[in-house]
């Protein structure tokens, strides 16, 4: 099983049969999945049934049924902005822009319900590695400032709490669930985080077309909200929590059809 509740495995494959399991309304047949995801044609049911159970072993999206069929379990997920009321917003600083060999060396994140926040989180984390000059300059983070903050792994539990099976929100959520699964597989070899996710930049894109940019702080700038201190985690994510409220404002009145899809 995974070592948390909001953590699933990472395998590609895995997930592609969960796909297949939604697509056939929740349950699909390991025949049909071995056929269509592993390209295994004319597998008996008891051998289909076999390799995708150890294929999925340890997933808690799915179970096989005793017919020998992959059944989605049913969750609390709402797949629809529209529907959610609990959100965490969440930004990383980290020591450069490729994962590896960079790391994350800052987590800022609130928890929006109910369309306020209610909670904050901060962690400054030593990232084990030197931080490069041009980062340093641009976040204020520096060797000095992180060498006694805790490293990633003694804050992980803290974060994977905090977040639960919100939906994560970022400016540009690829790049932060990027370096937070890689944070976690480091730890946890083949687990990512199982949160769906939303990312503002798109969100505006379809709510606020035709702005000249779409970065962070021209968001801002558009909502007229203030940002204290660009490029640290705690203050981009605020700014991304107040941001993502309007957009939540704008997404419920118009009523978004179709709705903005969530990543998982």
């Amino acid at each position: 099983m995974p070592p948390y509740r909001n953590l699933i495995p990472s395998s590609e494959l895995a997930q592609e049969m969960v796909e297949l399991a939604h697509r056939f309304g929740g349950r699909v047949p390991a025949t049909i999945a071995a056929d269509q995801i592993l390209q295994i044609r004319h597998l008996d049911a008891r051998t289909a049934t076999l390799l995708i159970a150890d294929l999925l072993h340890g997933d808690p999206r799915v179970r096989m049924t005793a017919n020998g069929e992959i059944e989605i379990i049913a969750n609390n997920a709402t797949h629809s902005i529209l529907e959610a009321t609990e959100f965490v917003v969440v930004d990383v600083e980290t020591t450069g822009t490729r994962t590896p060999p960079c790391r994350i060396m800052e987590i800022g994140a609130y928890r929006i319900k109910d369309g306020d926040i209610v909670d904050e989180f901060h962690r400054l984390v030593n990232p084990e590695a030197p931080i490069p000059p041009f980062i340093a300059a641009l976040t204020g983070i520096t060797d000095a400032l992180v060498a006694r903050a805790p490293r990633f792994a003694e804050i992980v539990h803290d974060w994977l709490e905090f977040a639960g099976l919100s939906i994560l929100v970022a400016h540009n959520a690829a790049f932060d669930l990027r370096f937070l699964n890689h944070e976690i597989e480091r730890l946890f070899p083949g687990y990512r985080l199982a949160n769906e996710s939303l990312c503002t930049i798109k969100l505006a894109k379809r709510l606020v077309p035709g702005l000249p940019s779409y970065r962070l702080r021209s968001l801002a700038e558009h909502f007229q909200i203030s940002i204290t201190n660009h490029h640290r985690a705690t203050s981009d994510a605020y700014a991304t929590a107040q941001i993502f409220l309007r957009l939540l404002e704008r997404a419920r009145a118009s009523a978004l059809n179709p709705p903005i899809a969530l990543s998982t």
